[in-house]
Order: C-alpha cells, then sequence, then structure tokens
C-alpha cells in the first residue's frame, strides 16, 4: 500500500505508523485523515503486528491542520462556504476527518502515540485517539483553535481530563508541555526528549508479548465504558460545533485576516489575548 503523507512499517511485532509531511511539521492536509486510517486497517489485518506506534518525523508529531493552506487558500470553499453556508455539507466532511482519526481508537490493537515537539490543534486530536500517549518533557499539546476558528471534533480533551480540566483547556486555549499534561492526567507519561524513543520501545515491546486476542478483549472492554458514557452524540455535536466556529462572525474574521496578511499573522493576533473582532471589516 502506497502512501503520501505517512510512512508504515513492521518492525518485530510492532506496527510503525509515522506522520511524514516533516516540511509542513506534519500538519494535516486532504490527504493524511483517510491514509491514517487505511495504516490502522493495515496494522490491524497483518498478523505479525500485536501492537502499534504512531509517531511523526522531523521536528513535531504533528502541528494540525495546514491551517496556512485552508485558511489563506481553499479555493474551493470546502471548510468556508459562501454565506448562507451549508452546515451539513461542512458536517459531512468534518466528520468523515473525524472517523478517520478514531480508526486509532477502534483499532483492535492497541495504538501507542509518541508526542515530540508539537501535538497541537487537530494533531492533539490525532494523539488522544491513542490508547497510550508519552510525550516528551518539552514538547506541547493543546487546542488553540478553541479561541476561534475550532472545536475539537474527536472530543477526547473531556474524556481524559473531566470537565473542569477540559474547561481549563478549551476556554483559553492554552498549550501545557509534557509534563504538566502528565501531571493533569492527559497523557500517560512524559519523559526527557532523549529518552522518548526508548520508553515508547519499551512499553511496545512490554505490550507486544501478550496475545493479540488479550490485547483485543481488553480494549473492548475499556473503550465499551467511554462509548456508554455518549462519546458518539459528544463527537457529533464538537463535529457540528467546528464547522460553526468557522462560519461565525468572528471566524469569518479570522479567516478574512489571514487571507489579507498571513495565516501567521492570524495565528499571533489569535493567540495574544487581544479579542478577536466581532463582523468588524479587516484593517
Amino acid at each position: 500500500m502506497r502512501y503520501t503523507t505517512l510512512k508504515y512499517a513492521v518492525s518485530g511485532r510492532i506496527g510503525r505508523i509515522t506522520l511524514n509531511r516533516p516540511a509542513r511539521l506534519n500538519a494535516i492536509d486532504d490527504r493524511m485523515p483517510r491514509e491514517i486510517r487505511r495504516a490502522v486497517e493495515a496494522a490491524n489485518d497483518d498478523d505479525r503486528v500485536h501492537v502499534i506506534v504512531l509517531a511523526g518525523a522531523g521536528r513535531a508529531f504533528c502541528a494540525g491542520y495546514d491551517l496556512k493552506e485552508f485558511a489563506e487558500g481553499d479555493g474551493g470553499n470546502r471548510w468556508n462556504q459562501p454565506m448562507p453556508w451549508d452546515p451539513m455539507k461542512d458536517y459531512r466532511g468534518m466528520k468523515a476527518n473525524t472517523d478517520d482519526f478514531f480508526a486509532i481508537w477502534r483499532s483492535y490493537k492497541p495504538v501507542i502515540c509518541k508526542v515530540h515537539g508539537y501535538a497541537v490543534a487537530g494533531g492533539s486530536d490525532i494523539a488522544l485517539c491513542a490508547d497510550i500517549v508519552m510525550m516528551a518533557e518539552d514538547a506541547k499539546i493543546g487546542y488553540m483553535p478553541a479561541r476561534v476558528w475550532g472545536c475539537p471534533t474527536t472530543a477526547m480533551w473531556v474524556y481524559r481530563l473531566g470537565a473542569e480540566k477540559a474547561k481549563r483547556m478549551l476556554l483559553t486555549g492554552d498549550t501545557v508541555d509534557g509534563r504538566t499534561a502528565e501531571k493533569m492526567g492527559l497523557v500517560y507519561r512524559a519523559v526527557p526528549a532523549k529518552d522518548l524513543d526508548h520508553a515508547v520501545n519499551a512499553l511496545a515491546k512490554r505490550m507486544a508479548g501478550v496475545p493479540k486476542n488479550q490485547l483485543m478483549m481488553q480494549k473492548l472492554m475499556i473503550n465499551q465504558a467511554y462509548e456508554n458514557m455518549g462519546l458518539a452524540s459528544t463527537q457529533a455535536m464538537a463535529t457540528l460545533f467546528d464547522g460553526i466556529t468557522r462560519h461565525s462572525p468572528e471566524g469569518v474574521w479570522f479567516k478574512n485576516y489571514a487571507a489579507k496578511h498571513g495565516f501567521h499573522a492570524a495565528v499571533r493576533w489569535r493567540d495574544s489575548g487581544k479579542a478577536i473582532p466581532r463582523g468588524k471589516a479587516v484593517p
């Protein structure tokens, strides 16, 4: 199977999926969600594989959606429709991406996510779908588009953190480092960056000694508890809200500002703490 946004390889009983757009910090383009699903399915179909390790090439795990492309461009109006907009058209496209990311959660074989550099915005959506997340202590995780132009569609923040800590993160759009993420209970463990590969490989090898059927049963049992809490309905609402954020008065202003001044300038405004203008002309 050929991929354009990632690499898939097997060593021993471990399948390795590596996001591979390093020049863009592995930012998510239109092809990556489908390829993640295909790679997870390939690992599940491979009798050699007991455990999957998900990682990123280069300087980061994943810096989120490639918003330089989607915010500055998107000439086909896939994610930025003219008004009046069709929310169900938007929902259909973003729900497909969410379902592709959630192939990680649904994988019959456990997935360990290795985070270095950044796992932010849509990249945090991907990472938090994994069964276990291990971070470098200096890596950053967060969902900055919670400030404007985004809602985390996989909704895993609340299921990992509980209501209060999830609100702390999503009502500010702040990021935290690996040490803080471990302390909050967002990720399993944070280690010095130089030790991250060793720590992930040691855990993967430990799991790989367990029969595949045992791994599958334990994971299905635990996941079912989350499904019973209403995970699917929470995701449906979050995915619909994500589309609304891109077509709200503030979302339209952000898109127009990015188109005029560039995405990085728009992000500096978003993350500065300044109010997002509502329904005003872009300066």
